[in-house]
């Protein structure tokens, strides 16, 4: 007979991650330094194993970020990550950033200029990149940091 606390663990472990808090407006993001609560639309962040979480002001700093966590948070490391989200464009609800479809070279830009731009399914991606001459739809894989320092370069 199987023991109801360790049914209990097991519901819990296999349970999609937390969403964390919003953040504060005390809360920086650690690659720009920019006040991430003054923009909502575009949040994202981590949530480390050990409880801690970190946002940022759109997902491309969280990408910038997730290639060398130890240059913007000494002692980090992606080891340590536990869940990663981003804020969907549309309904601006947050998914894990693992799931998301990421338009980039679109006409709109976030709080640090040209942005990867998150939607929770393929269909709003690629109405999107119609609607706001978008040049590619990419998935969580296929940012890389060619990807990020072409958006710091202006249009994609």
């Amino acid at each position: 007979m199987p023991v109801p606390g360790f049914l209990l663990v097991a519901a819990l472990l296999t349970q999609a991650p937390r969403e964390p808090p919003r953040p504060g407006p005390r809360d920086l993001c650690p690659v720009c330094g920019m006040n991430v609560a003054k923009y909502p639309a575009w949040q994202a962040a981590v949530v480390w194993k050990d409880g801690g979480v970190h946002h940022f002001d759109g997902a491309k700093d969280l990408f910038k970020f997730l290639q060398a966590p130890g240059a913007f948070l000494p002692g980090r490391k992606r080891e340590g990550v536990g869940a990663l989200f981003v804020t969907e464009f549309y309904g601006l609800k947050r998914i894990p950033a693992e799931a998301a479809w990421y338009v980039v070279g679109s006409d709109v830009l976030g709080p640090m200029g040209h942005e990867l731009v998150p939607f929770a399914s393929a269909d709003d991606a690629a109405e999107f990149l119609r609607d706001h001459k978008g040049r590619r739809v990419l998935r969580f894989a296929e940012v890389t940091g060619g990807v990020t320092r072409s958006l710091d370069s202006g249009p994609f």
